[in-house]
């Protein structure tokens, strides 16, 4: 048997999430829903009209069953609930921000370099945060602790996106 391709695969990005996050944004549908529900509180009523502006067509029942998934993987959560002549609205809203683009075939060429040394500066930073979030010994407190490190690089990141959208 002969080789005929071999290509050597760098790791240079990590996703985190959960096995029931990626399955409830698996659904494009959902993933909208998640989208549309960043920075607002809307009603099942109320996202469904706003599904259906972007091509979405669907059911109230299936956007209910949708958000339920939603809710379930922890994406989104009831933010108010309100009566109104004895019925009952549940309101969601999100703290997830999905980023859903495509990159551009000259994205590495035109960006490797503030990359690069970007990556250098951020890399000792977590060099020295590294030692604080490893104390426990085993597989899965290392698992853990590489966890941690990128749940704190993921809220930095997210708290200097939001105050940048701010200004």
């Amino acid at each position: 048997m002969s080789t005929l391709l071999e290509k050597q695969i760098i790791v240079n990005r990590t996703v985190t999430t959960s096995i029931g996050q990626a399955r409830a944004i698996d659904d494009p549908a959902r993933a909208k829903i998640v989208e549309i529900l960043y920075h607002q509180t809307l009603s099942a009523d109320q996202i469904s009209t706003a599904l259906k502006k972007t091509g979405y067509k669907k059911a109230l029942t299936t956007v209910r069953h949708h958000l339920e998934i939603l809710k379930e993987s922890g994406l989104i959560e009831i933010a108010r609930i309100e009566e109104s002549r004895g019925a009952i609205t549940k309101f969601y809203s999100t703290s997830t921000k999905l980023l859903d683009f495509q990159i551009p075939k000259d994205f590495d060429s035109t960006y490797s370099k503030v990359i690069t040394n970007t990556s250098t500066k951020i890399e000792k930073i977590l060099k020295g945060l590294s030692p604080k979030t490893g104390k426990s010994k085993g597989k899965k407190s290392e698992d853990y602790s590489q966890y941690l490190v990128m749940e704190i690089m993921n809220r930095a990141m997210t708290n200097v996106l939001e105050k940048s959208n701010t200004k």
